[in-house]
């Protein structure tokens, strides 16, 4: 009889994994123990080879559905003591070594009935078990244990903790298990200051209010919601105003998956999504566009479905609500707002009903949105439900802090091969934003036992992140890192795909700070982790007024038009009308002479452009509306592509022509919208093509925003593939700068490990 160390390392804490270890061991009458770790699960058995590797081979087939098993390392040991049984052991906690933390997960259909059946937990809205509940919110340090929560100020009842202490219940170490006697309670308070915390009564009120057209702001799992029924203007419209966001499409929890499918075409795939316990918000088609109110301009809506107990009693106790507008209660750009007297001092006279409950939220964190590209949906705002999930990086990044970019703001901490990326912060050119940005930062660093030996910047001088660095790095005297940042956002995705050597990359978005002091955003590299080369790029032109050409498309329309034609430029009469002959000569003059026009090769003023010109958008009242609403325009049954110089591909005067003449001999606007975007597809796909030969390379990696286009990059995933080349698109993390992070450590790492290596030489 040996005895075995069995470290299993992944995410198997909080997941009811050192249960399932137990009744796997007891089933086969091994002896021994397991216990929680820094990082990990340690399964000590005293066994035969045999039943060990039995045991082994069982453990991955016999682990709960959330967790993951990344790596099982087996060590042979002289045995010091005899067991006698398999128990579960205290946790540990020694080292600085991390384990993985469990997202957020969705209730789950175990406790939703256990709420109807379990006498101490009849409607308790805080119910879990191992297999679901709250986790990333409200952990403060590992190991994960309920001390180490914001349920430690909760003491369990006597049922509770006999459950809490049963190896075969559901809810053995569960940490944030509660009842109805000893848990966290929700308080309605109304615009009166009128209280309420009987929590059937409660929901009955919330319910009435949303039916009866009224404003709610609920504490959720990350932070406050506003809520009201998504089916009624006029609420819709008051909600708009309280947040200041009176354009940008909203997003709506529905009923259930039926309701949902009544209204939306989801594919298999974004069903699946939708059901899943990470349930995010899906992007999908609208089967049909009769709530203009919710996503104006667009044919698709973001959707979910109900991820807590309340959401499915709200439903339940207001049976003609079909759907409910859900958002992040804060204002337009700040972030979600968690603490509950900020919640009261900004709500209490704007909405109806504010509902908080006494359990405090660590970790603020918005709902994450995922979209479907090329067969797969991929997060375009990563966040709920899949922070703080790992990505495995090839070179060691213990000690690596990387800053990230400014819009699309998230950081990312190394540990030892490791990047464990922040969430969704937004941009920091917002003080609150920035606050976000440190207070989540100093949570990663206490959580994961994080000690900094370097940061990673962006190249870009300007952005807040890169500020922010620069100070940090001056404060705490250690080196400061800059990567350009295309080639973070090419390494992005290699760090995803694991793939090592050179790439091309294509990288396509709005604006990057180029190695000769220009916006780079239409960039075709050769690269590696540690250097990247230039291959081609699309034609600059000039930004009339800097930063404020990417808040109004129209400015880009003269530069496109100007560029090309001169003062003789074809202007469409309706663009004339729009934007005014004086305005588009003062554009015309700065372009001419230089003054205030630094040169852009980014797709997204491209995009911009083509918006503002075909009528779409004239002015980005949030980010990449003009862009994002002419997809939506185009006609997904056209197939024209117009022609271009296939011995110069990025040469864009030819198709910046024929959509001038479509206009003028009145094509339809989703028809040049269409074209447009299978032309851009088709030429930067012959482009890639070209250089691929030319370098010998077949692997393309593509990153970026633009690519949030579905339309876009779904053909050029298909025409790569057609020309013999292997396309890779981001599927852990966004494509946008939420990623950059993500490849700024991974080239550092590299970088670093390099310069290891030559130094022992």
């Amino acid at each position: 009889m040996n005895q075995y160390h069995i470290h299993v390392r992944g995410l198997v804490q909080g997941v009811g994994f050192r249960p399932c270890v137990y009744r796997l061991a007891t089933e086969m009458g091994l002896h021994g123990y397991v216990d929680n770790s820094n990082d990990g699960v340690l399964v000590v058995l005293q066994a035969t080879e045999e039943q060990k590797d039995c045991f082994v081979r069982a453990l991955p087939e016999a682990a709960p559905a959330v967790a993951t098993i990344e790596r099982i390392d087996v060590e042979t040991l002289p045995a010091t003591t005899t067991y006698d049984c398999f128990e579960i052991a205290p946790s540990r906690s020694d080292g600085n070594e991390i384990t993985r933390i469990s997202p957020d997960i969705a209730i789950c259909p175990e406790c939703l009935q256990d709420r109807r059946r379990q006498p101490h937990r009849i409607d308790y809205p805080f119910i879990n078990c191992t297999h679901c509940g709250p986790r990333f919110t409200i952990i403060k340090a590992l190991p994960y244990d309920r001390g180490v929560t914001t349920m430690s100020d909760f003491e369990l009842c006597d049922t509770c903790r006999r459950e809490y202490a049963d190896v075969n219940d559901r809810r053995f170490h569960a940490q944030p298990i509660a009842c109805n006697r000893c848990g966290p309670v929700y308080t309605l308070r109304d615009s009166s200051g009128e209280l309420e915390r009987d929590y059937r009564r409660l929901v009955e009120r919330v319910a009435s209010t949303l039916s009866g057209g009224g404003l709610v702001a609920l504490k959720s799992m990350g932070g406050y919601n506003l809520l009201c029924d998504a089916d009624n203007a006029q609420a819709v419209a008051r909600l708009r105003k309280l947040k200041g966001r009176y354009a940008k499409p909203l997003a709506v929890m529905y009923r259930d998956e039926a309701t949902a499918t009544d209204d939306l075409a989801l594919t298999d795939e974004e069903r699946r999504a939708l059901t899943s316990w990470r349930r995010p918000i899906v992007v999908s088609h609208e089967r049909a566009h009769h709530a203009s109110w919710l996503n104006e301009g667009y044919r698709s809506l973001g959707a979910l479905l109900p991820y807590m107990a309340i959401h499915y009693d709200l439903f339940e106790a207001a049976p003609r609500l079909r759907r409910m507008v859900v958002t992040s209660a804060n204002l337009s750009g700040n972030p979600i707002v968690i603490a509950d007297g900020e919640a009261h001092d900004q709500f209490d006279s704007q909405v109806e009903l504010v509902v908080s409950y006494n359990r405090e939220i660590y970790n603020r964190i918005d709902d994450s949105v995922v979209c479907e590209y090329d067969g797969l949906c991929r997060p375009v705002r990563r966040a709920r439900g899949y922070t703080p999930e790992p990505l495995h990086n090839l070179q060691p990044t213990e000690g690596i802090l990387a800053v990230g970019a400014e819009q699309v703001s998230s950081f990312a901490v190394g540990k030892h091969d490791d990047i464990l990326l922040g969430q969704y912060i937004g941009e920091l050119s917002c003080r609150e934003n920035l606050a976000f940005f440190e207070e989540s930062f100093s949570h990663f660093a206490t959580l994961f036992r994080f000690t900094p030996h370097c940061v990673v910047c962006d190249l870009h001088p300007d952005y807040a992140a890169t500020m922010w660095g620069e100070r940090y790095a001056a404060e705490q005297h250690i080196p400061l890192y800059r990567v350009q940042h295309h080639h973070a956002h090419a390494v992005a995705v290699m760090v995803e795909y694991d793939l090592e050597g050179e790439v091309l990359a294509l990288c396509l978005d709005g604006t990057g700070y180029g190695d000769d002091c220009t916006i780079w955003g239409g960039e075709l590299l050769r690269c590696s982790r540690t250097r990247y080369r230039r291959l081609s790029h699309q034609p600059y032109l000039p930004m009339p007024g800097g930063d404020v050409a990417a808040r109004e498309p129209w400015r880009m329309a003269v530069s496109l038009l100007y560029s090309l034609y001169g003062e003789a430029m074809p202007l469409p009469p309706d663009f004339v009308e729009r934007v005014g002959a004086d305005r588009i000569k003062l554009i015309s003059r700065l372009i001419a002479r230089r003054i205030n026009t630094p040169l852009s090769s980014g797709a997204g003023r491209l995009f911009d452009a083509v918006a503002s010109l075909l009528g779409v958008a004239d002015y980005n009242r949030y980010q990449a509306e003009a862009p994002q609403k002419l997809e939506q325009l185009a006609d997904e049954s056209v197939t024209k592509v117009y022609p271009f110089d296939h011995n110069n591909p990025l040469d864009i005067s030819w198709l910046v022509v024929a959509m001038v003449n479509d206009l003028r001999n009145g094509v339809s606007r989703g028809e040049i919208a269409m074209a447009f975007h299978n032309t851009y597809a088709a030429m930067w796909c012959a482009e890639v093509a070209r250089q691929a030969a030319r370098q010998k390379l077949s692997r393309v990696v593509l990153s970026g925003g633009v690519l949030q286009n579905r339309l876009l990059t779904n053909r050029l995933m298909a025409l790569l593939r057609q020309v013999g080349l292997q396309p890779y698109l981001p599927a852990l993390v966004p494509c946008n700068d939420a990623g950059i992070a993500v490849g700024q450590m991974a080239v550092a790492a590299a970088w670093l490990e390099r310069s290891a290596i030559l130094k022992t030489d």
